[in-house]
């Protein structure tokens, strides 16, 4: 919106497919919203329960700046219990989402004019986020022909004088890609080659269904040039409850700390005290809510495979989103995502809005049941045959 009063910064629309998608799920009385990743599940009773009662012991105030100390040493123990991986106190920041993570991260690593490269198809606010820290993003295409990894001559050919960082993003949104162990090898290689520093957003570790997730950081040589965006809202399902952390090397987490505190100061007490609580228990409840994410996309995808003009890469790899391949209808992603709304009264996302390799996809967020599912592609199905 162009006004005085409004920096010439946002003059220009910056609204994505993802931030209207609350306004498309209400065109019709019976849409159903496969738009955005908010799980339909409840919190586990056991979290909620426990944040409460330490809200009523007094778990209300300010923690410390870099997160509750209880809370740093879960995470702590966490990556050494799941990944043997040797994690100081001093290396973990607790911030409000890995949203408001990765625009702390940006803002300390970025220089003017700095180039960050991002695995594509990205997640939406990627780039608006690069750009808040005066940074320039470069999208990186991956392609469903190559597995969506990341080619490592692809890779380098972006690289410039300029490059600072590179963000990854295993298990993927939106493809539902993982990236497999041979090909972050290969990217450990560039990062070292060229003095790069990865930005791992691990937001989905709980949903690799093929293999077992390995962080980049666990690589040999890693740990010391990657960056660790991680979250509780789907791995716990407490989307908003906004809490999330950054595992850094000290010096980068001492300055994501003083960023932070003209920022939001420190993540919700109460939030922090159920993730303290989500990952001293996440043995009685997460297995059973990956298994139903586990049977939700793995239903998707066969329906999906069974509807002409329509694919996707089957069996599912991980997160719960699935990357429809819609280019046998001969429409847009627009065009596909509209249709499909209009008439089938099922909300997607167009994969445009997930970078230009996105173009002739729409994503799912398989955050409804299959009896809700299987309605949605019956619907979908009808539409198409018209």
């Amino acid at each position: 919106m162009k006004h005085r009063f409004i920096s010439k910064r946002y003059w220009k629309d910056q609204s994505t497919a993802m931030g209207q998608s609350d306004v498309l799920a209400k065109a019709f009385d019976d849409v159903i919203d496969l738009s955005l990743g908010d799980p339909d599940l409840t919190t586990d009773a056991g979290i909620i329960n426990a944040a409460f009662e330490d809200a009523r012991a007094g778990h209300t105030k300010y923690t410390d700046f870099a997160g509750d100390p209880e809370l740093i040493g879960e995470i702590v123990t966490f990556y050494k219990d799941e990944y043997d991986m040797d994690v100081a106190r001093e290396e973990v920041f607790v911030s409000t989402s890995a949203c408001e993570g990765m625009f702390l991260v940006m803002e300390a690593i970025l220089d003017d004019g700095d180039e960050v490269i991002l695995q594509a198809p990205f997640f939406t606010p990627y780039p608006q986020q690069v750009e808040l820290a005066r940074g320039i993003p470069v999208e990186l295409p991956t392609y469903e022909e190559e597995d969506f990894q990341i080619n490592i001559d692809r890779l380098e050919s972006l690289i410039t004088e300029r490059t600072k960082a590179l963000v990854i993003n295993s298990p993927s949104n939106p493809t539902g890609n993982c990236l497999t162990v041979e090909t972050m090898e290969k990217i450990a290689e560039i990062a070292e080659k060229y003095d790069l520093i990865v930005v791992a957003d691990d937001i989905y570790t709980a949903f690799s269904y093929q293999n077992p997730f390995v962080p980049f950081a666990s690589l040999p040589g890693m740990k010391e040039r990657t960056i660790i965006l991680n979250s509780f809202s789907k791995n716990f399902t407490m989307t908003g409850w906004r809490v999330g952390n950054i595992i850094a090397p000290e010096y980068i987490i001492k300055v994501i700390q003083q960023i932070n505190e003209n920022v939001v100061f420190t993540a919700p007490s109460i939030s922090q005290r159920a993730a303290i609580y989500a990952l001293r228990h996440r043995a009685e409840f997460q297995p059973a809510m990956v298994e139903e994410y586990r049977k939700r996309m793995f239903y998707a995808a066969d329906r999906i495979t069974q509807i002409p003009k329509i694919s996707v890469i089957n069996p599912p790899k991980g997160s719960f989103y699935l990357f429809i391949n819609i280019k046998e209808t001969g429409l847009s992603s627009t065009e596909a995502a509209d249709m499909i709304l209009q008439k089938a009264h099922v909300l997607t996302l167009p994969g445009n809005a997930f970078g230009r390799c996105g173009e002739g996809y729409v994503r799912i967020a398989c955050t409804c049941g299959v009896d809700v599912l299987k309605e949605a592609f019956d619907r979908i199905e009808r539409a198409l045959s018209e």
